[in-house]
């Protein structure tokens, strides 16, 4: 092994660095006692059946592999790092999604009271057994009864829920924090042992070690309870009652879209149609403009989106000219995002933008404005469930109803997505059976 050594490694091993026992140069370095070694050294039977290198050899074997080392620690830096902002941000929405919840029972409370006056007056005008009345009024009072014991009792359990997610999520973070301090400090150890050739090697199996313990920890997010467990299912039958028949404007359609006759459909083209120049108009997304225009009120809509991958409803502030290469970013907007890649189908809000708890694909969304309560609700009118709320929004002017599509990026998009009409009866609200209590 000492033959092995070139004159020129053997003018880079320190001065001074000599065995102890035979005072001659340490050439060597046995790699299963991890000690450096001199010829004589190794001729001793203790080091006979040793893995045995030259020192720069084993040098620079230990700086690739601590390099190797040191990248895997770097990204699992940043998978800690990706991890601990991961569940800062569940603490967030951990909050947001309490305060979702209760403004919901807010407005299923307004609209409660609201369809028992319409329901009053209804039994007022009618004649009535005066038994059947009064048993009708004893019927919707019990019902606000229920409604409000149902919503405390969700309520708590939420509120317990929380509390133990938001110190399951703590305790994370504070783990996460800790394992990031260390993951920190290893590369940089490494990269200084690289310096003195010696002093790598004296510290190598010090330094695997501790390499070794922070490869073997396993980052894990906090396990938490699934708030959505505690969403609020059923829909007020008064939105039915305030659904309103939206058409779409074509001024403000952008040139790939396609609107039907009834102007309550979209669809996209590939190629931009030659349409008339006009300001209100979109020119930076495949966007379009309800005719309707909001600005007190109770209002709702629901829109057909099982015919697109990827879509936009919700509010906008109607006020400016849309023509701009860069779209506002700013709260003229309230959008409920859904997209579906292959399997995977996710919902996002706007603003902020937030991921909203995943679901499966969606194929009919109802949407709710309460101008003077500043609210927006989104439901999942199939499944009959709220998806996501926004309160004390501040509202400064008209608001009129948003849709979009994605426009294409080559090849074909027959995405489509339609407004559904209010269903018509001659009866819009009638008193509700106890039985169908959610």
């Amino acid at each position: 092994m000492s033959k092995r050594l070139s004159p020129h490694l053997q003018q880079k091993i320190p001065e001074g660095a000599y065995c102890e026992k035979h005072l001659e140069p340490l050439q060597l370095f046995c790699d299963d006692d991890q000690i450096a070694l001199c010829g004589k050294c190794l001729q001793s039977q203790e080091h006979t059946h040793h893995m045995v290198y030259g020192v720069q050899e084993a040098a620079e074997n230990y700086r690739r592999l601590f390099q190797e080392i040191s990248n895997v620690l770097k990204e699992k830096l940043e998978v800690a790092k990706s991890m601990l902002a991961d569940e800062q941000e569940r603490m967030e929405e951990e909050q947001n999604f309490k305060e979702m919840i209760e403004s919901e029972y807010r407005i299923m409370f307004r609209l409660m009271i609201e369809e028992n006056e319409v329901n009053f007056q209804s039994l007022k005008q009618c004649v009535f057994n005066l038994n059947l009345r009064e048993a009708s009024l004893n019927q919707l009072t019990d019902f606000a009864t229920e409604l409000s014991k149902k919503s405390q009792e969700m309520l708590r359990r939420l509120n317990d829920l929380e509390r133990e997610n938001m110190n399951k999520l703590k305790e994370s973070e504070l783990r996460l924090s800790e394992q990031i301090c260390s993951l920190q400090s290893i590369p940089a150890e490494l990269e200084k042992c690289g310096e003195s050739t010696l002093a790598l090697l004296q510290n190598a199996r010090y330094s695997l070690e501790r390499s070794e313990s922070l490869l073997l920890q396993c980052l894990q997010p906090a396990r938490i309870a699934d708030l959505s467990l505690c969403q609020i299912a059923g829909m007020s039958k008064m939105l039915k009652v305030l659904q309103r028949p939206i058409t779409l404007d074509p001024k403000t359609a952008h040139p790939c879209l396609v609107l039907s006759e009834d102007l309550r459909s979209i669809r996209l083209r590939n190629v931009q149609q030659d349409v008339p120049g006009n300001p209100e108009r979109f020119d930076f997304s495949a966007t379009v403009l309800g005719v309707e225009s909001f600005t007190s009120g109770r209002h709702y809509w629901e829109v057909d989106v099982e015919k697109t991958t990827k879509w936009q409803l919700g509010i906008y502030e109607d006020s400016v000219s849309r023509k701009s290469d860069i779209p506002k970013a700013s709260a003229d907007k309230v959008l409920l995002t859904g997209s579906l890649m292959g399997a995977d189908f996710t919902l996002w809000v706007f603003p902020p933008l937030r991921r909203v708890f995943l679901r499966e694909q969606m194929h009919k969304v109802g949407v709710f404005l309460d101008y003077e309560y500043g609210q927006i609700s989104f439901y999942d009118v199939t499944k009959r469930s709220l998806i996501y709320n926004f309160s004390c929004l501040a509202f400064q002017g008209a608001l009129r109803p948003i849709f979009s599509l994605c426009l294409p990026v080559g090849g074909t998009n027959s995405d489509s997505l339609s407004i559904c009409l209010p269903h018509v009866s001659s009866c819009n609200v009638t008193v509700r059976p106890q039985s169908s209590l959610v």
